[in-house]
């Protein structure tokens, strides 16, 4: 079988005061009709980035409202990972030789793996490209299709995907009975099949993102040499070129003149099936250079959740600098702490930061330092923001929404309930207007 991840217990009633009664009691209704359904979520990692991060809240979840939920990850080594990382930046743009020696690896590994999946379920969703393959060799290996409704979660930015790397991938997604992406606009043209809009959500009640009191977060602070008493920015986010931490840096130098003693935190995961992450990471040590205002902080130096969350909540103003993104949980947990975000204009960031009312969204590095500026030195428009973005994330990006949204695409799939078509006028904010819509069959 594939490797089991552990998960720890959550209650869906810990989160009554968070999102009400009437919320609480719609998941209930949704999960009663799949009680002791047979769930199994599968990815590439069981720590490091947003994916993961996800499942160690919903599978517990599921569990506690009487479905019994598994979470898996597939097995491979370098040279797959390798494979993979490229297959990702291609599919969100970055244009790559993709090779016949580069698709050889992506399916050997996959049918290796379609060779450990030896269990039934009633509902698999598999995430990513990394393991996309899956269904389809499982099915060419024993002959026949495996039990269950399959779903394809795409968590990436798909609209300048490189053809050869879609055209790979198109024909092992429209075997899944339905895929699952975060924006419409993601969405290849020529996929055929059930597509369900559905954007990623935080858990409130992670050590990332529960409350801590100031003297905790300043504790964490001290720890790591940072003066809680000098301003702070910070971006938490993998170390790659989608994410701009060379420009980040940038940023922060041309704002030191005006904010004297300002101090930059970049934290990230180095996580397994990112083997691209250390080359950046040195990347940007050495940007960085001999300024001791510059603090490079990852899980090598002991961060977890709980520092992530003290570095948030204590600076001014979050930084994303994303030139690709797919969504970003990063934005809505640094609204969930009520504080101001600048970001790039890209991916679901968008659909986080309104402008002007949670942060900024910025397209270039001038941009970037200009609306950073103006945050630092208007701490009243800074908690204005920061309340207004903590209360959007509550209305739209609470695990709790996934929860609903999952549980709606079982019973969909099952043929208990049907979903309205995605609205076709564009306007961003119908993506969230009903989380879990559908695309009918082409």
């Amino acid at each position: 079988m594939l490797s089991s991840v552990p998960i720890t217990a959550r209650s869906l009633e810990a989160y009554r005061p968070i999102i009400g009664e009437e919320k609480v009691e719609q998941i209930r209704a949704l999960a009663e009709p799949l009680r002791d359904a047979r769930v199994l979520e599968i990815n590439a990692t069981a720590f490091g980035g947003g994916v993961a991060e996800i499942l160690t809240t919903i599978v517990p979840l599921l569990n506690d409202v009487g479905v019994h939920a598994e979470w898996q990850v597939i097995r491979g080594a370098d040279e797959f990972f390798n494979v993979t990382k490229a297959m990702h930046n291609s599919l969100q743009g970055m244009l790559l030789n993709w090779t016949p020696q580069m698709r050889d690896i992506w399916v050997r590994y996959n049918e290796m793996n379609a060779q450990l999946f030896d269990q039934d379920y009633d509902f698999i969703i598999v995430h990513d490209p990394q393991p996309a393959a899956l269904l389809g060799l499982r099915t060419k290996l024993g002959g026949k299709r495996p039990p269950g409704k399959w779903a394809w979660r795409c968590h990436i930015d798909l609209t300048e995907a490189q053809v050869e790397v879609w055209e790979l991938l198109r024909p092992y997604v429209e075997d899944y009975d339905a895929s699952i992406f975060t924006m419409p606009e993601y969405v290849q043209p020529d996929l055929r099949g059930r597509v369900f809009i559905v954007p990623p959500a935080i858990d409130p009640l992670s050590p990332k993102n529960v409350d801590i009191s100031t003297e905790t977060a300043e504790e964490i602070l001290l720890r790591y040499s940072v003066d809680a008493r000098r301003p702070l920015i910070c971006q938490v986010s993998r170390f790659d070129p989608w994410k701009d931490p060379l420009g980040v840096i940038d940023v922060y130098r041309h704002l030191r003149d005006d904010i004297p003693g300002l101090q930059l935190v970049l934290i990230a995961s180095m996580a397994s099936d990112d083997p691209e992450g250390w080359a950046w990471y040195e990347r940007t040590v050495r940007r960085a250079g001999e300024d001791y205002d510059i603090h490079i902080l990852s899980n090598l130096n002991g961060i977890g959740n709980i520092e992530v969350n003290a570095f948030q909540r204590a600076s001014q103003v979050v930084i994303q600098k994303s030139v690709r993104e797919g969504f970003g949980l990063v934005v809505a947990e640094a609204l969930w702490k009520s504080r101001p975000v600048v970001a790039g204009n890209v991916g679901g960031i968008p659909l986080q930061v309104l402008y002007g009312k949670t942060g900024y969204l910025v397209n270039t590095t001038a941009e970037c330092v200009n609306r950073t500026l103006y945050l630092l030195q208007h701490p009243d428009v800074s908690a204005r923001m920061g309340a207004t973005g903590r209360e959007h994330v509550r209305e739209h990006f609470l695990m709790t929404r996934l929860l609903s949204d999952e549980l709606s695409i079982f019973n969909t799939l099952a043929g208990r309930m049907d979903f309205q078509p995605v609205s076709g006028n564009g306007h961003r904010a119908n993506v969230m207007a009903r989380p879990a819509e559908v695309r009918e069959p082409a």
